[in-house]
């Protein structure tokens, strides 16, 4: 196997790993907190209704653009608002993501798998790369 295609298969785990994760989320918001339940939970922290709103749309069409390769970078840049916005909502709870209201150490991964997927693009096993993004990344020299 070339290098090459390493690379491209840690970038496909590193995209399926965050899209899931942020696909599950956006729908846990929808499917057991509630659409209405969202709002509020964001509202009791002092943020617009048109936030929770915003979230449950990034999370479920940004993650399902990323498990299918469709405009992934954009998706994972995109996200990265909505992560960050979770690592402030979790600074409060402590390290730990177990402890009482979610620590802040599974938000930060979130962050830097965003980050590692808007840097790495696609991958192998994409739909679609988006051309003005491809190459936003200088590629390391090579000998």
């Amino acid at each position: 196997m070339s290098n090459q295609s390493v690379e491209k298969l840690g970038a496909t785990i590193t995209r399926l790993t965050f899209g899931v994760v942020l696909l599950a989320h956006g729908l846990l918001k929808v499917l057991v907190f509630t659409v209405p339940g969202t709002v509020g939970f964001f509202g009791s922290l002092g943020l617009p209704p048109s936030i929770a709103y915003l979230t449950i749309f990034g999370e479920i069409v940004g993650g399902s653009a990323i498990i299918l390769g469709l405009y992934t970078r954009l998706a994972a840049i995109l996200s990265l608002p909505i992560m960050l916005g979770a690592l402030w909502v979790h600074s409060g709870n402590g390290w730990l993501f177990s402890n009482e209201g979610g620590g802040w150490e599974f938000t930060l991964v979130l962050v830097a798998l965003a980050v590692a997927v808007a840097f790495q693009g696609n991958g192998a096993f994409a739909i679609r790369k988006f051309p003005i993004l491809d190459n936003f990344v200088p590629r390391p020299l090579r000998s």
